[in-house]
Order: C-alpha cells, then sequence, then structure tokens
C-alpha cells in the first residue's frame, strides 16, 4: 500500500493539472472584435456566440479537428472559425443556432479569423482553452 502522502501528491498534482481546464471565464466579444479591427494574431480570448455552420471532422497536420462558424453574441458583427483538436476534446455535439463560449488563441485572417488552442496543453507550455456547448465543458 502507497503511504498517504502519495496519494496527497497526486490529487495536489491533479487539481494543478484540472484548475487552469476546468474554470470558465466570462466572455468578452471587445477583446476578440479588438483584435480582429487591428489585425493581430496570438491573442488569448473568451467569447461567446451562436453556431452558424458545422464543419465537421478534418485531418489535422498531427492529429483530426473538429470545426464550426460562430457569430459574436456581442461587440462587431464577424463570424469566427473554432478548431478543436478531437484527441483533447472528444467529439462535441453541437449544431448550428447552438450558443457557445469559446477560449483558446485568436489568429487573424480577412474573413474573421480563427480561434485555436481550445483545449488543454499536456506539455503545458500554452495557455489552455476549451469550448462551453450544451451545458458542458470540452478541453
Amino acid at each position: 500500500m502507497a503511504p498517504a502522502r502519495t496519494y496527497l501528491g497526486f490529487a495536489v498534482v491533479l487539481t494543478a493539472a484540472l484548475s487552469g481546464c476546468s474554470a470558465t471565464q466570462s466572455p468578452d466579444d471587445g477583446a476578440l472584435c479588438a483584435a480582429y479591427t487591428a489585425g493581430r494574431s496570438h491573442v488569448e480570448v473568451v467569447a461567446d456566440g451562436t453556431v452558424t455552420r458545422v464543419l465537421g471532422l478534418q485531418p489535422g497536420r498531427v492529429s483530426p479537428h473538429e470545426g464550426f462558424l460562430f457569430r459574436l453574441g456581442s461587440g462587431c458583427d464577424v463570424i469566427v472559425r473554432v478548431e478543436a483538436n478531437t484527441d483533447f476534446t472528444g467529439p462535441i455535439p453541437i449544431s448550428q443556432g447552438d450558443r457557445v463560449v469559446v477560449k483558446g488563441e485568436y489568429e487573424f485572417y480577412p474573413l474573421g479569423g480563427v480561434i485555436h488552442w481550445t483545449h488543454r496543453d499536456p506539455r503545458g507550455r500554452h495557455e489552455g482553452g476549451y469550448i462551453q456547448a450544451g451545458g458542458k465543458l470540452y478541453f
């Protein structure tokens, strides 16, 4: 039987690893709008909106990604593509018209941009993101 401190150490490490992933933040669509207007990339954002189109599962450079387009709930009138690495998030059951909250890294391009890193980084080198849909958190 392992000593109690081993279990305690494991619990502390697990809690620390999950704490950045499971806590949601309040959406700030204005930050994404400002990044889009300024043509900025590599901006961490939390945004909410409505799914306008489900793009489905596509092969990625390393692993499959599931994508969708969504229109921001407030701020500027922009439609942004969202990509989720399904190796981390699993499938995300979303449909056109669903409300979602997305946390990740925004990359500019003229048609609206993309939010990626919508999942945890197992190497701990990048801030973790998430997609909140249907009352569930995918990270």
